[in-house]
């Protein structure tokens, strides 16, 4: 059996008599016991006291039992507290008043000392296997959200060791997949869009250059221009890693929209992009913010075929364009926000330069 004794129990009566009766029947079952007068001073020491049960009488000045039960029920920290209506009050429009309002039980003056004990001790230890449920249940959501939480993080380190052994023969520290990622998440907060889009696009992101798996080292890290048909070979990574991220109706947000970036990311605002020439919103908005980043790493990055540029010159190449990148590449929208904020571009390339 449950044992209830220690618990705390609140006594509400504007009779001293009254209280001093129901003290000595509650002392007696081993309870703590606390005393309000009034409705007003019962809600006070409710918030302090944080009884585990109300004995209340109806009959009170100025607030009386059933408007006390009406604010405690009403109260989210306080509407599981059982409540035990002492009144002189025995009609039917009484008693459906205080069911009204929430009241557990009812108990007609004059008290009887065996029926009221047993009541207290019967609603006392439904609270208690209550409690005892609640917090059973809150730890098991908690177990939930870690157990979730840890699937989360698996989930994305396998993604991003992925992504680095598919950027380990050009980049061999992994570091592009890591600032890539950053960038895109920045960029894309820079545009207002809400945190699922954002935290998506950071894990998705890393997945744009995914089809190189396929290319040959011959190409891949050929360190002068390519031939027509080199070229072919090099641009046919987007389709290859769309391939591979080949989505059902179960697949996660991460690879419907890393299949995207996948495919698109090398698309351009004004129709010159491939693998397919598509033009302005007809590109997805995180293929579009991942254009930018993509060429701004490119810009900062040695590769086989040429050197790295600073900051002030990547920006200025994105901004106005050079002979090879074109103002009208990219989104204005999101190129304003990339100008606007350049700096933090520059923090994120310096934290993960390796």
């Amino acid at each position: 059996m449950i044992d209830t004794k220690g618990s705390k129990i609140l006594i509400v009566d504007d009779e001293k008599r009254n209280r001093m009766l129901l003290r000595k029947l509650m002392e007696e079952e081993g309870y703590q016991i606390e005393e309000a007068s009034s409705g007003s001073l019962a809600l006070a020491q409710t918030s302090m006291f944080s009884p585990d049960l109300v004995l209340l009488d109806a009959m009170m000045p100025e607030m009386d039992g059933f408007e006390v039960a009406t604010q405690l029920k009403s109260n989210d920290k306080t509407e599981g507290i059982p409540v035990i209506m002492v009144t002189a009050l025995d009609d039917q429009a009484s008693r459906e008043k205080g069911l009204s309002r929430g009241i557990e039980e009812f108990i007609t003056k004059p008290i009887k000392a065996n029926e009221i004990q047993i009541r207290v001790r019967n609603l006392l230890r439904l609270k208690i296997a209550n409690d005892i449920l609640k917090n059973h249940n809150h730890l098991l959501d908690e177990k939930v959200k870690l157990r979730t939480q840890r699937l989360k993080a698996s989930f994305e380190e396998s993604i991003f060791l992925l992504m680095r052994a598919s950027e380990y023969r050009d980049d061999e520290t992994g570091a592009h997949v890591k600032r890539i990622s950053h960038y895109c998440r920045r960029l894309a907060e820079m545009l207002g869009m809400n945190k699922i889009f954002c935290d998506t696009l950071f894990l998705a992101s890393s997945m744009h250059d995914i089809g190189k798996i396929g290319i040959p080292d011959s190409v891949l890290l050929k360190p002068g221009g390519f031939e027509p048909g080199e070229w072919e070979i090099m641009k046919s990574h987007t389709t290859i890693g769309a391939d591979i991220l080949k989505i059902n109706e179960h697949s996660s947000s991460y690879i419907i929209m890393g299949r995207k970036v996948a495919l698109c990311h090398h698309e351009k605002w004004d129709g010159s992009g491939y693998p397919n020439g598509l033009k302005g919103k007809e590109i997805p908005l995180s293929a579009r913010i991942m254009a930018l980043c993509d060429v701004y790493d490119a810009l900062r990055s040695e590769r086989p075929y040429k050197k790295a540029f600073d900051h002030k010159k990547a920006v200025a190449i994105i901004e106005h364009g050079d002979e090879k990148i074109k103002s009208g590449h990219f989104d204005p929208t999101v190129k304003e926000k990339f100008v606007a904020n350049h700096e933090v571009f520059n923090e994120i390339f310096e934290t993960y330069k390796s």
